[in-house]
């Protein structure tokens, strides 16, 4: 199935699949359906009872039926209001189970989506979804539920009574539903359409927001505040009018519906009250059928209400889904592996991020024997960061396969595949926990303080460790914000350390450090690289200097490989790189 546009689901289709969701509290439910019965049932009742009440007491003046009729009226105010509490806590209830089962599901799908995922949808979307997309989903799922039912029955009990009391009057109403239903529909319509563009304006306010809060600095040093306040005043303005076009298009719809119901009303009264009607009909009749008219009223107006909420629920639930449908990273594969030897070999590779725009790599040939260490080097755009990623499968290769110890990396489990990899990164991820939790983050979350420690130490990382108040067990903020550049990368190769993985990924490793503290790195690496495939991207060409083999890269081709004496005497790319480096380190100095 592809995904790469969305997929548009009926609102028929959407609902029966959330109510899906409803089936696991198929009990509760049933609670709730038997509460809203009952409260249905009381406004039936309490309508039949202005029969016996005016009939059998100020016109036939019935003793029994005087003293038994307040009873009976605190008896059904009684029942409806247990039944009342019983149907809401329920749906409420069964609601929050829903949310909290759908945001499950789409964390978990979260985990698993391909890397194009994130590439093409911006984090403040996936947010909006998870967040505001779910609660509107929630109306959906419980209020709505409650209204339709419960207010359903109710129009179906007093519309029962009226037609027992006179059906010629009752039809009035029948005859009149199809003009309600025509009108209900072209609201239905224009709420769901409005009700997208408001998601979508939600997405638009949580994605500038987040980028001016993750790049408040650059916000203000290069003072950006007056381009970031305009621009969310855009996205800001367009989510009041979405709401306010949907307030309208409800507000509107309400007395339009109540209007035509006050038209019955009087027309039901104009004929009731005619000599020839008038004879047919007692007080207690009349009244209990104008009360019954009446309280027909206040359904009519919550199931209209409810439907601005119940489409905007609909349209979310079809962003949730759409979401839910993407497909996730491609792991077919069926072979196990538990430790590899290291052996890579790139055939005939060629990879576009999108066809459009052509191939970032091209026929790429490569041979990487177990244990050694090749370093990746190249301009900006090179394709060096691509060809790499390609290797945990972060990216599917449609031409040319990738091999490891000689099996196609698509024939492995994912979960395997990865396992034999670590990477360090030159955009060092941490999470707001301990020191201790990054470092053995994932897999080794267990791991052993000492073990944690030592690849601390390793890291050249424990120096700094040690003179913190609580040492392992300091909790470095957000992305590592109470922590130095070079310090948080040293906690990602002790990340990268622990797991001891027999591939290791140093993408710009070093890139953050000072010439003191890559000095200690440098050695620490020395040692980490040792019988380990390390694959290295590398902007300095200083730091590559003793790989086993060098490869150089221009333009998504590799154009010379060799190492670092034998590029240099080759006099090619790798010799311009390196004068062209060196040179500007000496004009530096």
């Amino acid at each position: 199935m592809n995904n790469s546009e969305p997929t548009e689901y009926s609102g028929v289709v959407v609902y029966r699949r959330l109510l899906r969701y409803v089936r696991p509290y198929s009990a509760a439910f049933f609670v709730a359906i038997i509460g809203m019965g009952f409260v249905a049932a009381t406004e039936t009742g309490f309508a039949a009872l202005m029969q016996p009440l005016l009939d059998g007491t100020f016109v036939a003046k019935d003793p029994l039926q005087i003293q038994i009729v307040p009873f009976l009226i605190v008896a059904i105010f009684l029942v409806r209001g247990a039944a009342t509490f019983a149907s809401s806590y329920m749906m409420s209830w069964i609601g929050r189970r829903v949310i909290k089962d759908l945001r499950t599901q789409m964390f978990s799908r979260l985990l698993a989506l391909p890397a194009r995922f994130y590439d093409r949808i911006g984090s403040g979307q996936i947010i909006s979804k998870l967040v505001y997309d779910v609660e509107q989903v929630s109306d959906a799922a419980s209020q709505a539920i409650t209204v339709l039912v419960q207010d359903s029955l109710t129009l179906a009990g007093l519309l029962a009574w009226m037609f027992y009391l006179n059906w010629q009057l009752t039809l009035l109403f029948i005859v009149l539903g199809p003009v309600t239903a025509i009108l209900a529909r072209y609201v239905n319509a224009r709420l769901r359409t409005i009700s997208r563009r408001l998601q979508g304006s939600v997405s638009d306010v949580t994605q500038i927001a987040q980028e001016a809060i993750d790049a408040h600095r650059v916000v203000k040093i290069f003072g950006g505040q007056t381009h970031e306040a305009a621009q969310f005043e855009i996205v800001n303005n367009n989510n009041r009018l979405q709401n306010m076009k949907i307030v309208a298009t409800a507000a509107a719809s309400v007395p339009v519906i109540q209007l035509i119901a006050a038209c019955i009303l009087a027309l039901v009264i104009f004929i009731i009250t005619r000599p020839e009607m008038i004879e047919k009909t007692s007080v207690g009749q009349f009244m209990s059928f104008i009360s019954a008219m009446l309280l027909l009223l206040a359904p009519l107006k919550r199931l209209t209400n409810i439907n601005g909420a119940l489409q905007r629920g609909i349209a979310a639930a079809q962003s949730v889904f759409q979401f839910l449908d993407t497909d996730i990273e491609y792991n077919h594969g069926t072979l196990t592996l538990t430790r590899a030897q290291g052996h890579i070999e790139f055939r005939n590779l060629t990879f576009a991020y999108d066809e459009r725009h052509g191939p970032v790599i091209r026929d790429i040939n490569l041979d990487i024997k177990p244990g050694t260490t090749v370093a990746f080097v190249g301009r900006s755009g090179s394709g060096k960061s691509t060809l790499v990623s390609l290797l945990p499968r972060f990216y599917l290769a449609p031409r040319g396969t990738i091999t490891l110890d000689g099996v196609d990396i698509n024939d492995i489990q994912l979960s395997d595949l990865r396992r034999q990899i670590a990477l360090v990164s030159q955009e060092v991820i941490l999470f707001n926990d301990t020191i201790a939790h990054n470092i053995g983050y994932g897999l080794f979350e267990n791991a052993d303080m000492d073990a944690i420690k030592a690849a601390a130490q390793a890291a050249h990382a424990w120096e700094f460790i040690e003179q913190l108040p609580l040492g392992l067990q300091t909790v470095v903020g957000e992305r590592g914000v109470m922590l130095s550049g070079g310090q948080r990368q040293r906690l990602a190769i002790a990340r990268a350390i622990l797991k001891n993985a027999p591939i290791l990924i140093l993408d710009e490793a070093t890139s953050a450090l000072d010439t003191e503290s890559e000095r200690h790195i440098q050695a620490a690496l020395t040692e980490l690289i040792k019988n380990r495939t390390t694959l290295v991207i590398a902007h300095r060409l200083s730091t590559i200097e003793k790989a086993d083999q060098i490869v150089v890269m221009y333009e998504g081709r590799i154009v010379e490989t060799g190492n670092h004496r034998q590029l240099l005497a080759h006099k090619g790319h790798y010799t311009s790189l390196h004068r062209m480096q060196f040179s500007e380190i000496a004009h530096a100095h």
